[in-house]
């Protein structure tokens, strides 16, 4: 089994060349009801661990192939922030990725370990978790070791944030019946507010499950994402060409200045809106901000 896999191009951080920590079998502190992966009973740490040097060389193998990516991703079949030799790994790809970011895409749970937590501040860009910020709901959803501490992760991922000098980015994915109401998402809006994410991606199920749990839809998604006031929001869309929304630039900047849009909610926007868009760039009305691969227009 390769410890590389990809690039794979996606909508969140772009052209992104893979590393698998978990080559085996899954090996996560989660059993999330929502996982692409068979269901398995949560574990605190990895039982089988690939080598720093592995790694290393495959990446090296990687560059000499000349395939073309943006990003380093950090990853398992199950989480990365239990792979024991963490710190080891950042400092060595850190030394050869040229002019590539480095991204590990978690949980959340490594800031309750103050190595890991270290360890982390070395990517460009992390990716935590967090599909509630209500304990019972938490549980629910994410089926963690009982000895994680929701209150405590949300506070230390804060402190993360502090001391992080890249891009932080919050992820929230959605299953009917456990955390799609507005309930939930006003909690989510308070632990984002104490976190302060550069941004947060609010998605639904796509894929397969390892229990029969359900999505919702797109406009749920978009209803829920505008209670998130404490940061840029991201929805994954699809097939939004085409759909033609006339802005003038006057109704463009009031939308921008209330919420920043991404470039993928600018593909919803008729030709006559993008020529306004293009305009307000062109006049320094609106600027774009690109954050963790993903360009965001805010006035």
């Amino acid at each position: 089994m390769s410890i590389i896999f990809g690039p794979v191009n996606s909508r969140r951080f772009g052209l992104s060349l893979g590393l698998d920590l978990s080559l085996k079998f899954k090996q996560c502190n989660f059993d999330c009801v929502y996982c692409e992966l068979k269901a398995a009973k949560p574990v605190p740490n990895q039982r089988e661990v690939v080598s720093v040097d592995e790694v290393i060389k495959a990446v090296k193998k990687a560059f000499e192939r000349g395939l073309k990516f943006s990003f380093i991703t950090v990853t398992a079949n199950g989480e990365p922030s239990l792979y024991p030799h963490l710190k080891e790994l950042v400092n060595a790809l850190n030394l050869i990725k040229q002019d590539k970011k480095l991204l590990i895409l978690s949980n959340g749970t490594g800031v309750l370990d103050e190595a890991k937590f270290d360890a982390m501040l070395g990517f460009d860009v992390v990716k935590f978790s967090l599909d509630s910020a209500v304990e019972k709901t938490f549980f629910k959803i994410d089926r963690a070791l009982k000895s994680v501490n929701l209150r405590q992760m949300i506070q230390r991922m804060s402190d993360f944030s502090s001391e992080f000098k890249g891009q932080l980015v919050m992820e929230v994915l959605v299953v009917e019946g456990f955390n799609d109401n507005e309930s939930e998402f006003e909690a989510l809006n308070e632990a984002f507010e104490l976190i302060k994410p550069s941004r947060v991606d609010i998605s639904s199920i796509d894929r397969p499950s390892a229990y029969p749990v359900r999505p919702v839809s797109v406009e749920r998604l978009e209803s829920l994402a505008k209670i998130i006031k404490s940061a840029p929001v991201f929805v994954p869309k699809r097939d939004l060409k085409g759909q033609g929304l006339d802005f003038s630039e006057e109704e463009l900047l009031k939308m921008l200045s209330l919420r920043p849009q991404s470039e993928f909610d600018i593909e919803a926007l008729s030709e006559f809106s993008r020529q306004n868009l293009q305009k307000l760039l062109e006049n320094s009305k609106i600027w774009v901000q690109d954050l963790a691969g993903v360009k965001f227009y805010r006035a």
